[in-house]
């Protein structure tokens, strides 16, 4: 790979969102390159994702599946975004996700696809492929990927940031002009080389940020690079104290936490203690074990230190049969027996964790945001669809749609994008002076999720989130004095970059002295 790149569209991140709008590109003629830190294309917060993508039951309407979200939302849901979703949500997931990809979601016996309910649904409108919704779709999509000629696809490169005429350019007039984007600084994992990548158009697809907190269902690379490297670029980003955790992740001491889908509650199973008593119709009488995710996660928090107990229980066998948890479940089933936990007779060990986070780049119903020939879909993105808390199996349909109106605006705007002479773009410099310390490295991370699990998680404070507005401060000074001085590497940029994300999300939660959604102020 040459130390300059350029391209007409480059798209950083590979699951729905980036994927979908790298495809449509592709095959209306535009020559896209495609970036993922990850050294295998599908490996994504879509591939992760086990619930399911909302469809369209057949006793349902927009204007139902409209008040669920804003429901969910707690009043604070864009009502223009949130009528796009659930007018192009359906066709387009017949269209290109059941037509054009072919994904293999669940049938019933009779052939036809089957639909769930799940949390704060008023019907059963979600559509999966069994536990495993997001692997599905992924395998699908990056089999199309990758055999479409229009995309090059590189593997294992970490963009490190955002290139602007008003950052970059070697003619300092340009900071005088409106901001906008010409592509990226990207890092070849392998090699330690930093290309250049000049883009008429760039498009952020990188996820979420679960990974800045101890406890979370999200993949390792969800530590909030999109939105770190946007907010240094100068983009609007809004709503960040709004991170939702997912009720139900598998728990065990020192060991990897996996979800627990809330579909096996929308299948009946209960929220138990170990002595298998229900507990959610204390909090929620109407929804019980299906409300909202914010009100079920504290919930369980609120148990858990009631009780000194370090988890509650999912309780499938008491409410289920076994063919039937074996059919819907086989993954979750799978992963818990290599734990010692066998679902079709155990109680299962859950906690609240860092799931989804609502927040992100301000961006408008095309996904632009407020850099010009920027776009940003998917989790890294915020259209206002959620509000203050995310409806479940909202955010693949998100994704969808967004990057399918992404990519139609990328169509009818990139003539008119003004072109950037890769002259005017430096190679990087290499400033650095010794190899990254790894342990130092681990530890500011660890510093990190503590400090936000601690302080910024699931009942905040205003005493809790000055402290923790102090330490990450002072630490992001001497992460960015470590970077400054260090060979670049995937693990030094994603210290970097999980470090202004939760200086972001603790901003905006201290800011916020009102409880809404999945942000709860004890005070």
């Amino acid at each position: 790979m040459h130390e300059l790149l350029t391209t007409e569209v480059l798209v950083i991140g590979s699951g729905i969102a980036g994927g979908v709008t790298a495809l449509q590109l592709a095959e209306a003629g535009i020559s896209v390159t495609l970036v993922t830190r990850a050294v295998q294309a599908h490996e994504s917060n879509t591939y992760h994702a086990q619930g399911g993508i909302i469809y369209r039951a057949h006793d349902d309407t927009s204007d139902l599946l409209k008040q669920d979200l804003l429901r969910t939302g707690a009043g604070l849901g864009n009502p223009e975004a949130i009528d796009i979703l659930v007018h192009d949500g359906p066709r387009l997931v017949k269209q290109i996700l059941i037509d054009r990809l072919q994904v293999p979601f669940s049938r019933n016996v009779d052939g036809e696809l089957s639909l769930t309910r799940e949390g704060s649904h008023s019907v059963a409108r979600i559509l999966h492929a069994e536990d495993a919704t997001g692997k599905a779709i992924e395998n699908s999509l990056i089999q199309a990927l990758k055999a479409q000629p229009n995309i090059q696809l590189l593997q294992g490169y970490s963009a490190i940031d955002l290139l602007t005429p008003a950052h970059h350019s070697r003619n300092r007039q340009a900071i005088y002009q409106p901001p906008r984007c010409v592509g990226a600084y990207l890092l070849e994992q392998s090699s330690g080389k930093v290309i250049r990548c000049i883009a008429q158009k760039t498009v952020l697809a990188t996820g979420g940020l679960g990974q800045i907190f101890l406890r979370t269902s999200n993949p390792e690379g969800a530590r909030g690079d999109g939105l770190a490297m946007a907010q240094r670029a100068g983009a609007r980003v809004i709503n960040c104290e709004f991170v939702q955790f997912h009720p139900t992740v598998f728990y065990r001491r020192n060991a990897a936490h996996f979800l627990v889908s809330e579909a096996v509650r929308g299948e009946g199973a209960r929220l138990v203690h170990a002595d298998g008593k229900p507990f959610m119709q204390d909090y929620d009488a109407e929804w019980k074990d299906l409300a909202p995710r914010d009100v079920v996660a504290r919930s369980i928090h609120q148990e858990i230190l009631a009780r000194g107990t370090t988890n509650v229980y999912l309780d499938l066998a008491s409410y289920m049969d076994k063919p039937k948890i074996m059919n819907h479940f086989p993954t979750i089933h799978e992963q818990a027996l290599t734990l010692g936990v066998d679902i079709t007779c155990d109680l299962v060990p859950v906690v609240p964790a860092a799931h989804y986070f609502c927040g992100g780049i301000w961006v408008d119903g095309s996904g632009q945001t407020t850099i010009g020939n920027l776009h940003a879909v998917g989790e890294v993105s915020c259209t206002g669809v959620h509000g203050a808390n995310r409806l479940a199996s909202s955010s693949l349909l998100e994704g969808l749609v967004w990057a399918t109106r992404a990519a139609t605006h990328t169509l009818e705007s990139i003539e008119s994008a003004s072109p950037c002479d890769p002259n005017d773009i430096p190679a990087w410099q290499d400033t650095s002076i010794y190899e990254p310390d790894v342990a130092l490295i681990r530890q500011d991370m660890s510093a990190i999720k503590h400090i936000m699990w601690n302080y910024v998680g699931l009942a905040r404070n205003r005493h809790r989130l000055t402290r923790a507005s102090h330490d990450l401060r002072n630490l992001e000074l001497e992460i960015e004095r470590f970077y400054g001085a260090a060979k670049l590497t995937d693990e030094l940029l994603g210290l970097r970059n999980a470090a202004r994300a939760a200086v972001l999300v603790t901003a905006a939660a201290w800011q916020n002295r009102t409880s809404m959604g999945c942000h709860y102020r004890v005070d």
